[in-house]
């Protein structure tokens, strides 16, 4: 097997807690709608919202808050509150300004990744917040490089992982996303390891590729040193 000289890092759910942010935001809208129609009709009419706005707005918590005040326009039929949208724009400020709370074994993991492989944070989202994160992290100075991107394609990992690294047939991406994090990194020729976080945003679904030898699953990033130890014959 190829030696891993180039380690891909996810960010939101696989270093830090994010997804329980939205969930907590979704259950404040409901519960602001809830005389106008039912939490399901809600969240289906919110989550077609997010699949239509993404071209538009991209990932992150804006794009997410303009897709809640646009189903709110339209289960209202227009008639939504100037009271209720002010909430909604608050729910987002809060959202931007949560502190950040690292995963378990997140520290661990990139300390003793660090000194041999060559380390790249590649996440989605809007760039002041993710840049924000990084920031209130702690872990800014570990990574070699930081990688902000609008799509996580094979094309996108396998020019990331050949400007940071050796080409991605040398290189590993670990993540919560299926869709993301695991599945493309893969077709580009590396190696796809899924962390599972409990918490699957319905966009980010995808079916495991249990057969591809590249696939792997962790239950923690803290078994991850081991995996990449066993890959490079160490």
């Amino acid at each position: 097997m190829t030696r891993i000289t180039t380690i891909g890092f996810d960010a939101d759910d696989t270093l830090w807690h994010n997804e329980r942010f939205f969930r907590l935001t979704q259950d404040h809208f409901a519960e602001l709608l809830a005389d106008y129609t039912d939490r399901a009709t809600l969240m289906a009419r919110l989550l077609d919202a997010e699949r239509r706005n993404l071209g538009h707005y991209g990932f992150g918590i804006k794009g997410f808050v303009l897709s809640m005040i646009e189903t709110a326009i339209e289960v209202t039929e227009e008639r939504v509150p100037a009271s209720v949208i002010a909430q909604l724009l608050a729910a987002g400020q809060e959202m931007l300004h949560h502190p950040i709370e690292l995963l378990p074994d997140v520290e661990v993991a990139i300390a003793a990744l660090a000194p041999s492989h060559r380390l790249v944070l590649i996440t989605k989202g809007d760039l002041l917040d993710q840049e924000r994160k990084l920031a209130q992290s702690g872990l800014g100075e570990m990574f070699d490089a930081v990688e902000i991107v609008s799509h996580k394609t094979p094309q996108t990992y396998a020019a990331i992982f050949t400007r940071h690294g050796d080409g991605p047939e040398a290189a590993l991406m670990v993540g919560n996303s299926m869709r993301s994090d695991v599945i493309p990194p893969i077709l580009a020729g590396g190696w796809g390891v899924y962390v599972p976080h409990g918490l699957v945003w319905e966009i980010e679904y995808a079916e495991p590729p249990l057969t591809h030898p590249r696939y792997r699953t962790l239950a923690s990033l803290g078994s991850l040193p081991e995996l990449v130890g066993w890959i490079d014959g160490s």
